[in-house]
């Protein structure tokens, strides 16, 4: 959520920033209408309970003879204070909605551009790999080797899912938990395992609701919604909290299932386990000192890249452009993985820095100092990395001409020393 205060004394610059990120500049002006009305109604609401305030004490001071009729017309007093209230309560839910609809303004070096033609490739690492055969797609590697299961994902849950099973299931267990012991134990974060439902208001905390909605999974009975990111609930730990900011930065990584609704057509997305309704994740979340959250970035993004770099999977970084920001992000980065048998770049990370936006909507503050007025801290997050397709990279970056497929050595201790998967036939 942006700060009000922003948009009354510079709106100018709300509406650039607005503009940057396809957002009709038009917004600021509804929502200056909308703050006006709002605050004239707070105004009227105060103004008749200050009246009514008044009139009660000037009534016990009056003879008793007196205060009948004196407290007829306060009671008269209470319908018009309940209209007014109704009507700022009205106004101040209409203002607090359409708050909630604007996007984050970008980060004043994110790079022009109107869409995702525009985005920069800060760099590629690793070399891309070289076959003396015709490498393989993951969607015939998988079930040869006895790995993934297509038909039978879709006999138990329809379209877009699948079943890992034995090395399939085995390597994705070992990717997750190496990717968890290098952030915890060298990158300086502390595991939690969050649960995979929450409440409407945490997702309005990160910013999924209430643009998002039609693209996540809920329960029709109860409040619960399905994750699509453990950045969803690790944020809203924090949820209207004070931290000590003598505690920041405070980094969190997780693993969680992730579920959203894919919308997908035909095309190159609908072949494999690159897109599905499911997908597990490990995901980086950050509560820093607005001063550091640039600073911070980099270093979340490193440690993204630091994964693919002990995988040996050949990546690069992308800088996303104003016109292809996500609703909530400042400044975002995007790290790809080279598939070879697939022939294409796959998304495995995002890294954005929030600023304080995420923050103000889910009411996480810190404390500078001992006595310190609070203030908004920044958040940021990033896939350390997303699977399947940390899964896919693997598979088709160490396959062989046999069918078989090399183990990466960063993986081999969670493999119990399994070197090579074999094809099963």
């Amino acid at each position: 959520m942006l700060d009000i205060r922003l948009i009354r004394e510079d709106p100018d610059q709300v509406k650039a920033g607005l503009e940057k990120v396809q957002c009709p500049p038009s917004v600021v002006d509804e929502i200056l209408a909308l703050d006006k009305r709002r605050r004239e109604a707070l105004h009227e609401l105060e103004s008749k309970r200050a009246e009514r305030g008044r009139r009660s004490k000037e009534i016990g001071k009056l003879p008793p003879d007196e205060r009948k009729a004196a407290g007829a017309a306060l009671g008269s007093m209470s319908a018009e204070l309940s209209a007014a209230e109704a009507v700022a309560h009205e106004a101040d839910e209409e203002f607090q909605r359409k708050m909630l609809e604007i996007p984050n303004l970008p980060h004043p070096d994110v790079p022009a551009g109107a869409d995702d033609s525009a985005n920069i490739v800060v760099r590629e690492a690793g070399s891309l790999p070289q076959f003396d055969f015709e490498p393989k797609c993951h969607w015939d590697l998988g079930p040869a080797l006895g790995a993934i299961d297509f038909e039978r994902g879709v006999k138990i849950s329809g379209t877009r899912f699948y079943v890992l099973t034995g090395p399939g299931a085995r390597l994705q267990r070992a990717l997750i938990s190496f990717m968890l012991d290098v952030h915890t134990r060298e990158h300086g974060y502390v595991e939690v395992y969050p649960p995979a439902m929450v409440k409407s208001e945490c997702l309005v905390g990160t910013g999924n609701l209430p643009k998002f909605g039609d693209t996540m999974y809920r329960d029709a009975e109860d409040d619960f919604w399905f994750v699509p990111t453990a950045e969803v609930p690790v944020t809203n730990m924090y949820r209207e909290e004070i931290l000590d900011g003598a505690t920041l930065p405070v980094r969190h990584v997780a693993y969680s299932p992730c579920f959203r609704r894919e919308r997908m057509s035909a095309g190159r997305d609908v072949r494999g386990i690159k897109r599905g309704h499911q997908f597990d994740k490990v995901e980086m979340v950050k509560f820093v000192r607005p001063e550091h959250s640039d600073a911070e970035l980099l270093s979340l993004l490193d440690d993204a890249e630091e994964i693919c770099r002990r995988l040996g999977l050949a990546h690069r970084v992308l800088q996303m452009c104003t016109g292809d920001l996500s609703f909530v992000s400042a400044m975002k980065y995007d790290v790809e993985i080279w598939a070879p048998g697939c022939g294409e770049w796959l998304e495995v990370s995002s890294c954005s820095n929030f600023r304080d936006f995420q923050a103000r909507r889910a009411g996480i503050r810190y404390r500078a100092e001992a006595g310190a007025k609070p203030d908004f801290l920044h958040t940021l997050n990033g896939s350390g990395l997303a699977l399947p397709r940390v899964l896919i990279g693997v598979l088709e970056t160490y396959q062989q001409a046999d069918g078989s497929v090399r183990v990466p050595e960063a993986l081999l201790p969670y493999m119990g020393g399994e070197e090579i998967l074999r094809p099963t036939s």
